[in-house]
């Protein structure tokens, strides 16, 4: 896979994944409140986050072929620049836990969606009349909305880091320093 073409399905799904959550968070579950009932407050936030979930799981998958094609296509880079390896695998570390709070998201998010027209406050406010387990799923959604946006911003921020890696300035450095830190071994 050409390197222009795993950057772009890299960054292109991570910026939908890290956009489309953070928009939903700030802006989706506070409007869904505007509705006129406790009722359609469930239905417009179910509707939204079920429209988002299709476009974020093209989003992720577009982002993980990249990001393969990316470690392959630098998988001589990865092992000889010094510091390459380290920011390859915390990069991988945030991309699983991101992964994770986002499938637990989801299963949260259907256990809100069954009922389909949950009373609600807002996205992740339950009110008067919201079940138990509605009520308990919207809790810790509202805390995991914010978690993925910061997961997967964090990963735009290393992803930046990853590209001034790649200056050649940076690269014969860093392969400097590997060759120096071998030696000395």
């Amino acid at each position: 896979m050409p390197n222009t073409v795993s950057r772009a399905l890299h960054d292109v799904g991570l910026s939908a994944w890290f956009g489309g959550t953070l928009a939903n968070a700030v802006g989706l579950n506070r409007a869904a409140g505007a509705a006129d009932s406790p009722e359609a407050v469930g239905r417009v936030a179910n509707a939204g986050w079920d429209a988002w979930t299709p476009v974020n799981a093209a989003a992720i998958g577009a982002h993980l072929v990249g990001s393969v094609g990316q470690l392959v296509g630098n998988k001589e880079r990865v092992a000889a620049q010094q510091g390459v390896g380290t920011m390859s695998v915390v990069k991988t570390v945030l991309t699983v836990a991101a992964l994770g709070v986002t499938a637990y998201s989801r299963v949260l998010g259907a256990k809100v969606s069954k009922d389909q027209a949950p009373p609600a406050e807002s996205g992740t406010d339950p009110s008067i009349g919201t079940s138990d387990e509605v009520a308990g799923a919207q809790s810790q959604l509202k805390a995991l909305q914010w978690v993925i946006p910061a997961l997967t911003g964090t990963l735009v921020v290393l992803s930046s880091f990853a590209g001034e890696q790649q200056r050649p300035e940076a690269v014969a450095e860093g392969v400097r320093r590997r060759a120096f830190s071998r030696r000395s071994s």
